[in-house]
């Protein structure tokens, strides 16, 4: 049962006794008193399960039928199978005159296999492992700042990183990160460390 049952049955119980009056126990429960009264009789003749909702544990009364589900899913998978579930719902409604909730045809486009959501969507990301010996890969990188504060113009940092222990190879401040600061850096980290396998940026 539910909390607010209980507590139903706990103020009808202490009408039952006496020790509570009914215009009191309707003022409590937010009902009228012939409400009260009706409820008095009821758990009175059939005992506190007649508080408890008839149609727990039942499918709803509003639920769409599983033939009409059915139906509408074979729609989607032969007619729209590209289509997101608000544009499907518009689209039912539009041309079949069927109308169900994009949230209803979320859930059973979802359970269907049809539609994914946006986190099953998103792609896994393979982490890359790290590279064994020093040298072997070397990632570059920029980042524009104002790294002189006001003493100097913006500028960029170029950092050559070595994969395999993250050490910093290569610094070198220019005026913009582009191809060409990358090119003129180059040479430096080259006369310094020689050629590694690969860059990566």
């Amino acid at each position: 049962m539910s909390k607010r049952e209980l507590q139903r049955i706990e103020v009808l119980a202490q009408v039952l006794d006496g020790s509570l009056r009914s215009v009191t126990a309707a003022r409590v429960l937010d009902l009228s008193q012939r409400q009260v009264q009706r409820l008095v009789n009821k758990v009175r003749d059939e005992g506190a399960m007649a508080m408890r909702h008839k149609l727990r544990g039942r499918p709803s009364n509003n639920r769409i039928s599983d033939l009409k589900r059915d139906y509408v899913l074979s729609l989607i998978r032969q007619d729209y199978p590209d289509f997101g579930p608000t544009l499907a719902a518009e689209t039912l409604a539009e041309r079949h005159g069927i109308r169900v909730s994009s949230e209803t045809l979320r859930k059973w486009m979802i359970a269907d296999g049809i539609w994914q959501s946006r986190a099953q969507r998103r792609p896994v990301h393979q982490p890359r492992l790290r590279r064994e010996a020093l040298g072997e890969l070397i990632q570059i990188d920029g980042s524009g700042h104002r790294w002189f504060e006001d003493r100097a113009p913006p500028c960029a940092l170029l950092v050559f990183i070595d994969d395999a222990t993250g050490a910093l190879m290569h610094l070198r401040f220019v005026r913009s990160e582009s191809t060409e600061s990358y090119f003129a850096a180059l040479p430096d980290y080259l006369h310094e460390h020689g050629l590694p396998v690969a860059f990566y940026s």
